[in-house]
């Protein structure tokens, strides 16, 4: 059954304010070059400071860093809580980073969740919608807060979902031509990190466009890379899947052969998708928000701070589909201590011109003085 009863919503409620817990060890729990270089590649972000050793050692922190959400590597349940509400589909909603110091290679990153809230919402993909949000604290071995996160998923009826047809304005499957493809590929050669050159405050204004980057087409490769990176919440094989299926009967979703795949086939079955009424597969939403924080990244250089990215999932990204992150500039702080706060809008969209994402986001720069 795949129902959502006000029983078990009841029951779910009665751990808000709790810390969770999983059985499952978390794929990351030390920042090392590999890991880092590996997240670099799967999310196509190129800057130095994650990828040149000797060049990260000149730079203002004097080490190689952790890319800002590769911290979701270090808690299977970072994109929020999913317990409870058995058999009902749950989907990736948003999150809200706070960044307090960078992580850097050779950091230890422990955390903890914090189911936090669990509330209705009207939905045009399903029946009845809840958004199940969760605080994840990441702290390093020095006992120092690195970032809070909160993030939260969206829970739907499996049927409702199939029944409501969101999606029913994607008729055609994707083909890129051959000069579509090089257009696609001169984009990506535009891509440039700001790097050492610094961005001061004061050359920035309201209204200013942020350089926009572009990721895909998408394909089920780029979910398999991007898993390799994350390590995902339920990628278990042989034994060790069975064993986690044999805990949690409902978590399985029958595939064509009748047997339990994990929730995220979703993204790289499309079978697996339809039966969530979505009409392929689909990317990982902390892809298009790492996505979105590597554009600001490589905008502020080396010596800016990316200190807050709040996202929200509005429609799913789908295989073929190309994104175009973008950024302006809607608000400027008073400088104070040499630093300036800066506020900006931030969205995705893919080649339909679809919103597939939004949010805002907030930069600190130094300033010339």
């Amino acid at each position: 059954m795949s129902l959502i009863t006000d029983d078990e919503l009841d029951r779910l409620r009665g751990k808000i304010g709790q810390v969770v817990t999983v059985a499952q060890a978390p794929y990351l729990t030390e920042v090392t070059r590999d890991a880092v270089r590996h997240w670099a590649w799967a999310t196509g972000d190129r800057n130095k400071l994650y990828l040149d050793e000797s060049y990260a050692a000149e730079a203002p922190h004097g080490a190689l860093l952790c890319p800002p959400t590769m911290l979701y590597a270090f808690s299977r349940i970072s994109i929020g809580y999913r317990g409870g509400l058995p058999g009902v589909h749950s989907m990736f909603g948003g999150s809200h980073w706070r960044w307090h110091v960078p992580a850097k290679v050779g950091d230890r990153i422990d955390t903890e969740v914090i189911f936090k809230d669990l509330a209705e919402f009207p939905s045009r993909f399903a029946g009845r919608m809840f958004k199940q949000t969760s605080e994840v604290r990441f702290t390093n071995q020095y006992g120092v807060r690195v970032a809070t996160a909160d993030s939260w998923g969206m829970r739907v009826g499996r049927a409702e979902a199939r029944e409501r047809k969101k999606y029913d304005d994607i008729k055609d499957e994707r083909r890129y031509s051959d000069d579509e493809l090089k257009e696609i590929a001169e984009a990506y050669a535009r891509e440039t990190c700001r790097g050492a050159t610094p961005l001061y405050f004061e050359d920035v204004a309201v209204g200013m466009e942020v350089p926009s980057v572009i990721r895909g087409p998408y394909t089920a490769t780029c979910a398999v890379a991007f898993e390799q990176a994350w390590g995902g919440l339920f990628i278990w094989a042989h034994g060790y899947w069975f064993d986690l299926i044999g805990r949690h009967p409902a978590l399985g979703i029958p595939n064509r052969m009748g047997v339990p795949e994990p929730p995220e086939a979703v993204h790289w079955d499309t079978d697996l998708a339809r039966s969530v009424g979505v009409p392929d597969a689909y990317d990982y939403g902390p892809e298009r928000i790492s996505w979105i924080a590597t554009m600001l990244t490589n905008w502020i250089g080396d010596h800016g701070v990316l200190a807050e990215l709040y996202c929200e999932m509005r429609r799913h990204n789908l295989i073929g589909d190309i994104t175009h992150c973008r950024a302006r500039i809607t608000e400027i702080a008073a400088a104070n201590d040499g630093w300036g706060d800066v506020r900006l809008d931030v969205e995705a969209r893919d080649q339909r011109d679809e919103l597939t994402a939004k949010g805002w986001a907030k930069v600190r720069l130094p300033t010339k003085g």
